[in-house]
């Protein structure tokens, strides 16, 4: 019986590996796909407030309905969160993004700033 379960063991021990190298090919596949952003395209509760090249570099206070702000900075192609009104700050402790798709959240004062790419500015669904 201890046969067996040895041969399980060194199974179970293929079968995880096996599945960690799959899942880190993906994720390297997905990081290399996504391209450098163009835009920060910032939305307050829903809503594109403004949209900011990220080849030029800017801070901006954006302001929250609810009264509260953020601090953005655009420099070096990244945006980044530096400052905010929010308790808990967990956007300024997010890392600086500039690849499409990526985002920064405030949930406090419902601030989503995400990166977009130079063929998302103007998507024509119609033809």
């Amino acid at each position: 019986m201890d046969m067996f379960k040895d041969k399980k063991t060194k199974n179970d021990i293929i079968l995880a590996l096996a599945v960690i190298i799959l899942a880190a090919g993906a994720w390297l596949g997905f990081e290399l796909m996504k391209d450098d952003g163009a835009f920060a395209v910032v939305t307050v509760n829903g809503v594109e407030t403004a949209r900011y090249p990220l080849d030029t570099d800017a801070e901006i206070r954006l302001e929250s309905e609810n009264g509260g702000y953020n601090i953005l900075i655009i420099k070096d192609g990244k945006a980044d969160v530096t400052e905010a009104s929010c308790p808990d700050h967990v956007c300024v402790d997010q890392r600086s993004i500039g690849r499409t798709g990526e985002a920064i959240t405030c949930l406090p004062n419902k601030t989503v700033i995400t990166i977009e790419g130079p063929s998302d500015a103007e998507v024509d669904f119609v033809s």
